[in-house]
């Protein structure tokens, strides 16, 4: 199958509406939506209990993350290949993944922004530059996801969507704040042959409880035909074999 059911998910440190700590209400909302892979962002910080283990057994699903932890890793029930932290300074990461949906793959970039405006912009330039988006090993079609922390039109907005596309949103698109989500800041963009089939948001009274931010599960189908990647010719034109 070429289409997985993918979720972006800031979960605010299992910190709810009412200030209680419940990793519970995070499941539920999760398992509510039954994605296949999970992108999670606001998870606790190595002074606080580490909450990953506990969904990933009840919901069946695998853990994917930096070795040092941090906010954000990935759930998922596919095979996730690749997996690297990049940082994009003032306190934004991207952590990147590969995944294979019926002999096609698909990078997927877990994004957490700054909501200052020129924090946020040095971020996005990063995103977009040669170590993610702008390096040219990345040639599979690509999904970005997550929290981008702008509450509107503002710096970095110009050259997300002038270099990626906006994914099919939701009739009701807002994620934030849970209890009146009027701002979208949860949401994903895509590159290359990818489509998105099918996109909501979580609005029910346990997600507006869960955490400060309302998920967002998109289903996505990869387009691409073809089966091989193109490659750079080598230089002098002929291969030779290796020691080994």
């Amino acid at each position: 199958m070429s289409t997985a059911r993918i979720m972006t998910y800031n979960v605010h440190s299992c910190c709810g509406a009412d200030g209680e700590v419940n990793a519970g209400r995070i499941l539920n909302v999760i398992a509510d939506s039954a994605p296949d892979i999970i992108a999670l962002q606001g998870l606790a910080f190595n002074d606080s209990p580490d909450v990953l283990p506990y969904l990933a057994e009840r919901l069946g699903l695998t853990v994917y993350r930096p070795a040092a932890g941090g906010p954000l890793a990935y759930l998922s029930y596919f095979r996730l290949k690749g997996v690297q932290l990049f940082d994009l300074g003032y306190g934004g990461g991207c952590l990147r993944a590969d995944v294979e949906l019926g002999g096609k793959r698909l990078h997927l970039l877990n994004v957490a922004l700054d909501s200052f405006p020129r924090f946020r912009g040095l971020q996005v330039a990063q995103l977009l530059g040669p170590d993610l988006l702008g390096n040219s090993s990345l040639v599979c079609p690509a999904l970005i996801l997550g929290d981008f922390a702008d509450y509107f039109w503002g710096t970095g907005n110009l050259e997300l969507a002038s270099t990626l596309r906006r994914t099919r949103r939701p009739l009701w698109r807002g994620t934030y704040p849970a209890c009146c989500p009027v701002f979208g800041r949860d949401r994903a963009y895509l590159r290359g042959d990818v489509r998105v089939l099918d996109a909501s948001v979580n609005r029910s009274f346990l997600a507006r409880q869960a955490s400060s931010h309302l998920p967002l599960t998109l289903t996505v189908q990869i387009t691409d035909s073809r089966r091989t990647v193109r490659l750079t010719p080598l230089a002098g034109g002929r291969l030779e074999a290796a020691p080994g």
